[in-house]
Formats: structure tokens, C-alpha cells, sequence
């Protein structure tokens, strides 16, 4: 749960920095549009730094399995999640004082909407695109070890349940999944072409929901959870009598 909440913590550092970002690049402040560019970019690293914990957390549970026990296992994924990206913007800062700024959305357009980000192409591919493509790989790696593992569950059927309750069950856990990874985020690849437009308004649709659906995977798991605790309580009171 503490993984997701940090997940969901960079995704609303990434929002309030990115919804803002155009009324301040119209403002005189160069600091300040400096600033919202720098974070901006922080939180889209720790964004997909945490999409890529989620990730290995599905390898530690799926894959490795036993002898998963990691000494302070949260504080050395919070090092990563939220350590790494500190450091590459940091250098990004220090390499190039200018790599931060007022960027236009379209290049090729003079009069394109101005936005506070990287204003160099280099470290915007490498640092972005770059790293969300390895982010990406792995964790379609994982979601298809996750597909595997539910299909291979399927014999198992539990007592009272049904064949479409089941499907139910496993659409809902791979499309739980499929957010926490941030597989929706690969749309951006086929956004080109004759997808365009269409590539980017699906793209923005339901990574805009992402926050939403991790809520309702939270609230699931939260009653999975509880409902877990109370038959084993059941169970317990049933054995002492």
C-alpha cells in the first residue's frame, strides 16, 4: 500500500506542477518558470521511477517469491523512487545552466503555447523518452508474468464461486495491474502518424484517470483485505468454541 501511496504522491506532484506550468511561463518571472521546470521534470522522473518499483515489487511477489524478506525494504525503494531523479535533474542543472526555461508545445509553430520544461532536446529524449521506454520494457515484462500467473490460477476454483466471477475477478486484477505499471503511458509510442490524434487523446484520457483508477484499486484491495481479516476471525472464534 505505502508503494502505491508513493506512486500516487508523484503523480500529484507531477499535476500541480504540469497544470500550472503554461500560466507561469506567460509570467515575467524567469526564476520561477525555472523552477516549475525543474520540478516538472522531478516529478515525471519520480512518476516513472515509481512505475518501475511497482514493477520490481510484482517480481518480488511473483517471481522470486520465497526468501522475499528485504531489510527496510520501503526506505531503500523510497532511495530509488525518490533519490535518482533528485540526482539526474541535479546534474541536468549543473551540466547546463539553460536546460531549463520557457519551451514552446510545437516547435514548428511560432505562435505554439509557451510551457515551463526542458528547453534542450538531448536531455528531454534521454531523461524522458529514454527512461520511460526502459521503465516501460520492464514492466510489460512484468505485466505479462502477471497474465501468466493469473491464467495458470484459473484451475483453481474457490468454493461458491463462479466461472464469470472469476473473470471478473482476474479483468479487474490486470487492469489494476496494467495502471500501477503505468502500461497506458506506452501509448505515446504509437502517437504518430495516422494515430495522432487519436493516439494522444487516448493517451490523455486515462493517464488523466490514473489517480482515479489506483484510488479504486486501493479501495479494493482495502476491502479484500478486510473481508480477508474478518473470515479469519470467523475461522478463529469457530476453532476456540
Amino acid at each position: 500500500m505505502k508503494i502505491h501511496i508513493s506512486l500516487a504522491v508523484a503523480l500529484i506532484l507531477l499535476n500541480l506542477h504540469f497544470l500550472p506550468s503554461q500560466t507561469v511561463a506567460a509570467q515575467a518571472s524567469t526564476g520561477l518558470c525555472i523552477y516549475m521546470a525543474l520540478s516538472l521534470h522531478y516529478s515525471l522522473l519520480a512518476t516513472f521511477a515509481w512505475m518501475a518499483l511497482e514493477g520490481f515489487h510484482v517480481y518480488i511477489l511473483l517471481v522470486r517469491v520465497f526468501n522475499i524478506y528485504v531489510k527496510r525494504y520501503l526506505l531503500k525503494l523510497s532511495v530509488v523512487g525518490w533519490g535518482i531523479p533528485a540526482v539526474i535533474v541535479s546534474l541536468v542543472a549543473v551540466i547546463d545552466r539553460g536546460a531549463y526555461g520557457r519551451v514552446a508545445l510545437d516547435s514548428s509553430n511560432p505562435n505554439s503555447t509557451l510551457i515551463c520544461y526542458i528547453t534542450n532536446d538531448t536531455v528531454k529524449v534521454v531523461t524522458t523518452v529514454g527512461a520511460f521506454g526502459l521503465v516501460f520494457i520492464f514492466n510489460m515484462i512484468m505485466f505479462g508474468v502477471t497474465v501468466i500467473r493469473v491464467m495458470s490460477l484459473r484451475p483453481i476454483k474457490e468454493h461458491g464461486q463462479s466461472d464469470r466471477d472469476r473473470a471478473k475477478r482476474d479483468i479487474c486484477t490486470l487492469l489494476g495491474v496494467s495502471t500501477l505499471l503505468g502500461i497506458t503511458w506506452g501509448l505515446v509510442f504509437f502517437s504518430f502518424g495516422y494515430l495522432t490524434v487519436a493516439g494522444l487523446y487516448t493517451f490523455c484520457i486515462l493517464n488523466s484517470l490514473q489517480g482515479v483508477f489506483i484510488l479504486l484499486w486501493f479501495v479494493m484491495s482495502l476491502k479484500k483485505y478486510r473481508s480477508s481479516a474478518t473470515a479469519t476471525s470467523s475461522v478463529t472464534r469457530s476453532t476456540n468454541s
